[in-house]
C-alpha cells in the first residue's frame, strides 16, 4: 500500500542521487520529496512506515536498501570479502564532495580502478551507486573528466552511467550545466545547485557579445575593501570572463576629503589577494580635464545650473519636490558662477552645479542632483590643481562611456539610481558625440548578521580605537577576514555560489566559516595546547624514566603536512576540566600514546583536582575508553607559551536598520584571550600558518614566538558552529546568546551524561572530537622515512631539542598566501580499497 511506501526526505537542491539509484537497482519503491524545513547540509532521512522508524544519512540508507530482499540482486557483494569492499567504498564516497579534496579523491579512485570493472566484486553493487551519485551530483567532475587525467575513473563512470536505472536517475534529477565557463560549473557544484539564497549565472546579460564585454570595478579610495566589495569585484571579473571580455579597475577618486594613497595601495593589495586580474588601472581623476569641459558643454546646453541655496534648504526642497529659485538662471549667469567655482572664490565655494532633471519625479534621485561642488582639500593625485570636483552621479556614467565600459555591474542598493544613470548618460551623449551606451546589471548586496559594511561606520570603529586598524580580525574587510583565517578559495566559493541573484538576504557568518573549515581541515597540521591556569599533573608510575621522543604525522590523513616529534615523560600535564572527568581506577586514552589508568586523585580545598597518580596500560584498547584526552609532557621538552585569542561581533543587534543609530548597538566587549602552552613543535610556526589545536579548534598564527619570550599569538578561526571557539568570560561578549564553548567542567559533565551512542571523544576541554579515519588511519610508513632523521636528531641532541628537530621534518602548511598563488594543493586521499584491491 502507498501508506507503507518508504519516504525519502532531503534538503532542497541536494537530492541524494545515489539513494535513488540504489533504490531503482534494488526495486525498492520510494516517495522522494524535498523538505523545505531541512537546512543546507542536512542528511537525507528515510522513513520506514511499517516500522515507525527513520534512518538518517546517505551511507546508512544505502546499506539498508542494499539489504532489502526485493529483486534478485546482490548489491552488498557476493561474499564477505566483497561486502567489506562495499563498506570501504561507502565510507570513501563522502570524500568526493566538491571542494579542495575533490581532485585528490578522484585520483585515488582512479588508481583503485586501474584493473577493475566494478568497485567491489564482479558485479554492480551499492558501492558503485554511491560513488556514481557523488560524481554525477557535482559539475566539478565534468572539468576533471574532460582533462583526461583520470582514464580509469572516467571509463568506469561511463560504464555504470549506461546502466538503465542509473541513466534514468541521472537524466531526471542530475544537475544541469550552466551556460558559462568552467569556473561557473565549479561554483554551481559547490552551491548545491539552487534553493535558499543560492543563485545562478545563467543570466541573459543585455547587449552582451562574446569578446566585447567590458566591466569595471570602481572602488572609492576612502577605506579598505570589505567583503561586500569583494563580491562586487569577483562578480565583475567573473561575468567578464563568461563573455571572454575584460575588466577595468578604476578608482573613483572624486572626494579629496576622504581619499588617501594608503587606501589606494591597500585596495590594490586586496584585489591581488583576491586573485582578481584586470586589464588596467585607471582613476576618475585621469579625466578631470574632460569632466571640466563636459560641465561647460552641459551648461551651454541648458542641462546644468549653478545653485547657491544653503545645503539644508536644498535638501529640504529636494525632499518636498520644490524647485530651486536658481533653477531659471541664464546660461551666462551659470557660466559666470562656474568660473567662480573653478577659482575657489568665496562666492564659488558657496555654489554647486546641479543637473536639471525633474523636481516632481517620484524617484527623488531625479530631483536635480548635484553634479559639481567645491573642495579646497588637496587631492591625493592632483594636489591643488582643481578646486571643483564632480560627484559620482555625474562622473560614473560619463567615464564609463569614455573608457568603453559596456556593462556597469553594481549591487541592487543602487537600483533607485538606475534611471538617473541613464538620464545623465543621455545628456552626456547629447553634448559629447560618439559616447557609447552602457548597460546596467545589478545583483544582490552582500549583508551579514551583526555586521556593518558602511565605510563611514567602519572608519568610526577604527578612529575611536575600538579596533586596531582596518585589518582587525573583527572587521569584515578583506584583510580582516584573511587575518582571522579565511581562505581565498572559501571566500570565492561562498560569493560565487550566490550567482547573479537579485534576492536580498542577510547571510549568516556560520555558513562561510563552515565552508572555510572544509578547506583547512583536510590539510592543516595538528598540535596540542593546554590552558596555563588549569594544568593538572598526572604522575605515571610506570612511565619512561627518561623522556622518550617519537615521531608522529602532523596530519594523519595528509602526509605533506610533515611530521612532529612527541616527547613522552613520566609526568604529564592534563587540563583541569579533563582531570575532573576521571575517577579512580578508570581507564582512559592519552591521545597519540595509549591507555592509562587513574590510581589516585588529590583534590584542593575547593574540590578541584590538584594532582593525579596513574599507570600506563598501553596494551589496552583505545576504542573501548570513554575519554580521549590531550596532554603535554611535564619534563623533557620546552613548552611554547601561547596567547589564544577569540572575538565577538562588533554590534549587538542582529540586523541594523537604516533608521538605527549604530553607536547605540556597539558591543564594548569583543576580544578575549587565554594563556596557554603548546607542544614544542609550535616553536617554529610563522605568521599566517593555519593549524588545529587538538580538541580545541582551528587557529591562525598572528604573531610567532618572539625571542624575548613573548608568547606566540594565535587567533581562533570560527568553524561554522553557533558558538565561539574559546569560551568568553561573560555572555555579553557574544551577542545573540550564543552558547559557550564546551571547554568547561559543566560541558564535560553534560557530555558524560550523553547516551552511550554519542561521540564520547568530543567532550572535555576541546571543541572538536578526535577525527576518525573512515578509510583506515594514514599509513605511518608514508612518513617514517622523512621522520627518521628528525627522531635521530632529537634523541642525539636531547629531548629539549624536540621542537627544532620536529620542525625540520616538515613545516606547518601556510594556507593563505596573499602575495602569490592562494590556491591549495589538495590533500592526497587514502587508497579506497586498502589491502583488498584485486584484479578484475
Amino acid at each position: 500500500m502507498v501508506n507503507n511506501m518508504l519516504q525519502l526526505a532531503y534538503s532542497e537542491g541536494a537530492i541524494p542521487l545515489s539513494v535513488l539509484a540504489a533504490a531503482s537497482l534494488a526495486g525498492v519503491e520510494l516517495a522522494a520529496k524535498a523538505n523545505p524545513k531541512f537546512s543546507k547540509g542536512s542528511q537525507p532521512v528515510l522513513s520506514l512506515p511499517h516500522r515507525s522508524a527513520e534512518i538518517e544519512g546517505t551511507q546508512y540508507i544505502l546499506r539498508y536498501i542494499a539489504r532489502v530482499p526485493t529483486k534478485d540482486t546482490e548489491l552488498y557483494g557476493t561474499d564477505a570479502f566483497s561486502a567489506v569492499q562495499v563498506d570501504q567504498w561507502l565510507d570513501f564516497a563522502p570524500q568526493l564532495a566538491p571542494g579542495a579534496g575533490f581532485a585528490a579523491a578522484c585520483q585515488a579512485a582512479n588508481k583503485a580502478l586501474t584493473l577493475r570493472t566494478f568497485l567491489a566484486g564482479h558485479s554492480l553493487t551499492v558501492a558503485d551507486a554511491a560513488v556514481w551519485g557523488q560524481l554525477k551530483g557535482t559539475l566539478q567532475w565534468d572539468k576533471l573528466r574532460k582533462a583526461g587525467d583520470l582514464p580509469h575513473l572516467a571509463r568506469w563512470f561511463d560504464h555504470v552511467a549506461a546502466v538503465p536505472a542509473l541513466r534514468a536517475v541521472g537524466e531526471q534529477h542530475g544537475p544541469m550545466k550552466p551556460r558559462s565557463t568552467a569556473e561557473t560549473r565549479e561554483a554551481a557544484a559547490a552551491s548545491g545547485r539552487g534553493g535558499g539564497d543560492t543563485g545562478s549565472f545563467d543570466i541573459n546579460l543585455p547587449g552582451a557579445a562574446e569578446g566585447k564585454v567590458v566591466t569595471r570595478f570602481p572602488p572609492e579610495p576612502s577605506g579598505y575593501l570589505h567583503i561586500g566589495h569583494a563580491k562586487a569585484a569577483l562578480m565583475n571579473r567573473f561575468i567578464a570572463d563568461m563573455y571572454k571580455g575584460n575588466m577595468l579597475l578604476r578608482f573613483d577618486d572624486t572626494n579629496p576629503s576622504k581619499e588617501k594613497d594608503e587606501f589606494v595601495e591597500n585596495i590594490l593589495a586586496d584585489v591581488k589577494a583576491l586573485g582578481i586580474s584586470y586589464q588596467r588601472v585607471t582613476y576618475t581623476s585621469d579625466y578631470f580635464p574632460q569632466l571640466i569641459d563636459l560641465a561647460e558643454r552641459l551648461i551651454r546646453a541648458g542641462h546644468l545650473y549653478a545653485d547657491d541655496t544653503p545645503t539644508e534648504q536644498m535638501r529640504a526642497e529636494r525632499m518636498d519636490g520644490v524647485a530651486s529659485a536658481r533653477r531659471g538662471r541664464s546660461v551666462e549667469e551659470n557660466l559666470a558662477a562656474w568660473r567662480e567655482m573653478q577659482a575657489g572664490s568665496e562666492e564659488g565655494v558657496r555654489t554647486c552645479l546641479r543637473l536639471k532633471m525633474d523636481m516632481s519625479a517620484p524617484n527623488k534621485a531625479l530631483r536635480d542632483p548635484v553634479a559639481f561642488r567645491c573642495n579646497a582639500t588637496p587631492h591625493h593625485r592632483t594636489g591643488t590643481r582643481f578646486k571643483v570636483y564632480p560627484t559620482y552621479d555625474l562622473a560614473c556614467p560619463f567615464v564609463d562611456a569614455l573608457e568603453g565600459v559596456t556593462h556597469a555591474l553594481r549591487s541592487s542598493e543602487y537600483r533607485d539610481r538606475e534611471d538617473q544613470f541613464y538620464w545623465v548618460l543621455r545628456l552626456c551623449q547629447e553634448v559629447w558625440p560618439g559616447l557609447p551606451h552602457v548597460h546596467i546589471f545589478d545583483f544582490s548586496r552582500l549583508s551579514f548578521i551583526y555586521t556593518v559594511l558602511s565605510k563611514r561606520k567602519l572608519a568610526w570603529f577604527a578612529d575611536t580605537g575600538r579596533v586596531i586598524g582596518w585589518d582587525d580580525p573583527r572587521f569584515p574587510t578583506v584583510q580582516g577576514v584573511f587575518r582571522r583565517g579565511m581562505q581565498l578559495s572559501a571566500l570565492r566559493e561562498f560569493i560565487l555560489m550566490q550567482g547573479a541573484s537579485r534576492n536580498v538576504t542577510v547571510q549568516e557568518w556560520d555558513k562561510i566559516w563552515a565552508m572555510n573549515k572544509k578547506v583547512i581541515d583536510p590539510v592543516c597540521p595538528r598540535f596540542t595546547a593546554l590552558r596555563t591556569d588549569c594544568k593538572v599533573l598526572l604522575r605515571l608510575s610506570n612511565g619512561p624514566e627518561r623522556p622518550e621522543v617519537v615521531t608522529l604525522p602532523r596530519h594523519k590523513k595528509h602526509p605533506p603536512a610533515g611530521v612532529k616529534a612527541s616527547t613522552r615523560s613520566k609526568d604529564v600535564w592534563l587540563e583541569q576540566a579533563d582531570a575532573a572527568l576521571l575517577a579512580e581506577n578508570e581507564e582512559f586514552t592519552l591521545m597519540d600514546w595509549g591507555n592509562a589508568v587513574i590510581r589516585g586523585i588529590e583534590r584542593s580545598e575547593d574540590g578541584a583536582v590538584a594532582e593525579m597518580r596513574g599507570e600506563l596500560h598501553l596494551e589496552g584498547d583505545v576504542k573501548s575508553t570513554k575519554w580521549k584526552l590531550t596532554w603535554l609532557p611535564a619534563s623533557g621538552a620546552e613548552l611554547v607559551p601561547l596567547t589564544l585569542v577569540d572575538f565577538g561581533y562588533l554590534v549587538t543587534k542582529r540586523k541594523l536598520e537604516d533608521e538605527d543609530v549604530f553607536q547605540d548597538y556597539v558591543n564594548e566587549n569583543t576580544r578575549w584571550e587565554v594563556a596557554a602552552v603548546g607542544d614544542a613543535n609550535m616553536r617554529t610556526l610563522q605568521k599566517g600558518d593555519v593549524l588545529q589545536l587538538e580538541r580545541k579548534g582551528y587557529f591562525i598564527v598572528d604573531q610567532p614566538l618572539a625571542r624575548l619570550g613573548r608568547p606566540a599569538v594565535l587567533f581562533a578561526i570560527p568553524d561554522g558552529k553557533p558558538r565561539p571557539i574559546l569560551e568568553p568570560p561573560h555572555p555579553s561578549y557574544y551577542p545573540g546568546g550564543a552558547p559557550a564553548a564546551p571547554n568547561s567542567a559543566a560541558a564535560a559533565a553534560s557530555a558524560a551524561a550523553a547516551p552511550a551512542g554519542a561521540k564520547k571523544a568530543s567532550a572535555g576541554t576541546g571543541l572538536n572530537p578526535k577525527p576518525a579515519d573512515a578509510m583506515g588511519s594514514a599509513t605511518a610508513a608514508g612518513v617514517k622515512a622523512a621522520a627518521g632523521a628528525a627522531v635521530a636528531a632529537a634523541q642525539a641532541a636531547g629531548a629539549a631539542a624536540t621542537g627544532a628537530a620536529a620542525a625540520s621534518a616538515g613545516g606547518a602548511r601556510r594556507l593563505l598566501q596573499p602575495e602569490g598563488d592562494v590556491g591549495l594543493t589538495p590533500s592526497p586521499t587514502p587508497q579506497p580499497s586498502g589491502n583488498l584491491s584485486g584484479h578484475m
